[in-house]
Parts: C-alpha cells; structure tokens; sequence
C-alpha cells in the first residue's frame, strides 16, 4: 500500500489562493491570540483589537487599532484549539469570512500570502458547506464530509513544494472557513475519522459531480485511466433534479466548422455530416465518431463550455442544431443530486457511498498507519 503521511493535529491551507492581496484586517472572534511577529510576540487579543497588514514594498506593516506596531517579514496570529479569527480584505474587497485555529501572513511574489493552520475536522467542516451548500440534510453532509476527508488524506502533499498542504479553490476542494450551519459539525463529528478505500486499501480518488443526467460515467472514458470504484451506473435518483436536463443553440455552420478545424472531421462527407447534424445519446457515449474518425465528447464539452458529454444532436431548421443534455459535471462517482434525494428518501450515507462507488469500504484514518508499510 502507498505511504503516505496522516495529520493527527493540523493541516497548511492556503486561503485566498486566486487573489492579489495588499491589504486586509484581522480580529479575534473567539479565544485568546498571540501574535507573532518575525518569530517574537508583539500582540495579544481577545476580540478587543482590531489589526490591520499592509503590504509595503517588501514587508508588511501591521497595525493594531491604526498605531503602527511595525514592518514585518512574517506574522502568525496563534491560539487555543477553539480559536476563531474574523478576515475582512480590503485591497481587493472582500467580504468578511471567520476562519479556526491559526493564521500565518507572508509576503509572496509582491501579494500576501494566506495560510491557515488547522485542525483537520475543522477543515473537513469548512469543504462540507462549501460543497454540499448550508441548507443540505444531515445524512448528505456525512457523505459529503467523507468524501472530503478521503480527498484531503489522499491529496496532502499536492502543495508542499510551495510550503502548504492544500489551497480552497476546487483544483484542490473549495473551503471559505467557518462554516455558516453549524450542524455540519455532528456530521463531522458522527463519521470522524472515516475515509473511503478500494479493494487494495488505497484512498480513493473521491470525485462527485453536480448531475449524472441518468447514468454515470466509467473513470477511463474521462480520465484515461480504469479504476475498480469509478464504475458507469444507471442513476434514477438524478434524473428529476433541477441540473438533469439543459439545452443549447448552434448555428449548423459553426459546429460544422468547428468539428472541420479542431478535429478535422470529414463534414464534406454526407454521411458523417448527417452523423454530426443527428448525434444520438441514449446512454452515454465516449466520441463522436463517423468512420475512423473519433472526436473526444469531453474535448466538444470543453472547448464549447457545455454543462455535460451526455448529450444528443438534432436539426432545428437548416440553419440551427440544438444540443438537448443531460446531466452537469464530468459524470464520475457521486452525483450530488442524485444523493441529495437518496437522503430526502431515507437512504443512509453508507448506502449513498456504495451507490456510486463500487468495490469500496468504509475504514477509520488510523487503519492507513497499520497497513501503510505493508
């Protein structure tokens, strides 16, 4: 089994990862701060400071209710375990978010740098609203919180080179603090330590989309890679939901002429133009094909921003076709929707899990550190 490194304590998330930050201010929400300056205490607050970083010119100035303390390389405001502290940008601006535990500020390529130093539940926490909104059922944040927890075990090093574990933004799992619905937190709390494995006892790749349309996808026709879990299924629960079904217009001449250009699909030929012209999906398909000429649907889907590759082709009139969709994301593992209503109908979430993933268990974090070396 791979080796991999379990945080018992903390995670480095870089926060803000996809801004060019200049200034922003800090204050304590919850718990007493120390805060470090260059390696040397220089303030302690309990919610009655307001501190203000300012990027000049190579160091940041911080300010504690606007008297200068000084210029400083690094800051770290750290606390106790149940501390909270409130961010509000302000070059760009932002609106406030309350983030746990710690935060560090450097300066990094002429813009501050974010980093959040915390516990790994509170993290877990904080992707389970971001992805699973604040208003979701118990049993969906459980899965959701699996499912994250699996994600930021198996992806713990996709950063360090640049000295933090993960950034909030999707590449990685989107994460904007403190979560809102403070619920999630019993879910949390109810499936800790639980992560997701296959058949090898390998953390698996734990991908869910918005809307399978109807049927998922196999991780080979998306990827190019086979997996035993990422396995097509036909899913009756997403097809109801509001992301199951999309269209969308076309003038004939511009697929035509993009599938000539980009693909170099024979559309001179009648019989693949009448194939491109009359594209049918009743399940899912992997190209669009006349011959021996293949046209990747996921390349189609990214290149013409379309919600889905579960899509059927028809005429509207000689100058239109009309792309009618189903489904929204990449297809593969857990279809959101489609849980969300297996949780309305009284599935649980191990029932959820082993829906959309095959071949699969359920096993605690610390067992990786038993089967690790073996």
């Amino acid at each position: 089994m791979t080796s991999f490194f379990i945080p018992t304590e903390t995670l480095q998330i870089r926060i803000f990862t996809h801004l060019k930050i200049n200034a922003l201010q800090c204050n304590v929400n919850a718990g007493t701060y120390k805060v470090l300056a260059d390696g040397q205490q220089v303030a302690e607050s309990k919610g009655e400071s307001i501190f203000k970083m300012t990027l000049k010119n190579d160091s940041i100035e911080l300010l504690q209710n606007e008297k200068i303390i000084g210029s400083f390389k690094y800051i770290k405001f750290t606390g106790e375990d149940l501390g909270e502290l409130k961010v509000k940008l302000l070059n760009p601006d932002r609106k406030i978010r309350t983030y746990q535990n710690n935060l560090s500020f450097a300066v990094n390529e002429n813009y501050l740098r974010l980093i959040n130093e915390v516990i790994l539940d509170n993290y877990i926490a904080g992707v389970t609203e971001a992805e699973a909104g604040s208003r979701s059922t118990q049993e969906f944040y459980k899965v959701q919180a699996i499912l994250a927890r699996t994600f930021a075990l198996a992806h713990i090093n996709k950063h360090v080179i640049e000295g933090f574990s993960l950034c909030d933004q999707v590449h990685c799992q989107a994460y904007y603090g403190k979560p809102k619905d403070l619920t999630i937190f019993n879910a949390i709390e109810y499936t800790k330590g639980k992560v997701v494995v296959d058949d090898n006892l390998n953390l698996i790749v734990a991908a869910f989309h918005s809307n399978s349309g109807g049927q998922t996808a196999n991780s080979e026709d998306v990827w190019g890679s086979k997996t035993n879990y990422l396995r097509s299924i036909n899913d009756s629960f997403s097809v109801k939901m509001p992301n199951a079904r999309w269209e969308r217009k076309m003038l004939t001449e511009d697929w035509l002429t993009y599938l000539k250009l980009k693909h170099n699909y024979p559309t001179e030929i009648d019989e693949a133009k009448n194939i491109a012209l009359n594209f049918k999906q009743d399940a899912r398909k992997v190209f669009l094909e006349c011959n021996n000429t293949k046209v990747p649907l996921k390349n189609i889907r990214l290149d013409l921003q379309l919600k889905s590759t579960f899509f059927s082709i028809s005429e509207i009139n000689k100058d239109s076709i009309l792309f009618r969709g189903r489904g929204y994301g990449h297809g593969l593992g857990m279809c959101q929707e489609g849980a969300m209503k297996m949780c309305k109908l009284g599935y649980k979430y191990t029932d959820i899990l082993n829906f959309y993933y095959k071949n699969i268990q359920l096993i605690d974090m610390s067992k990786l550190n038993f089967f690790k070396d073996e």
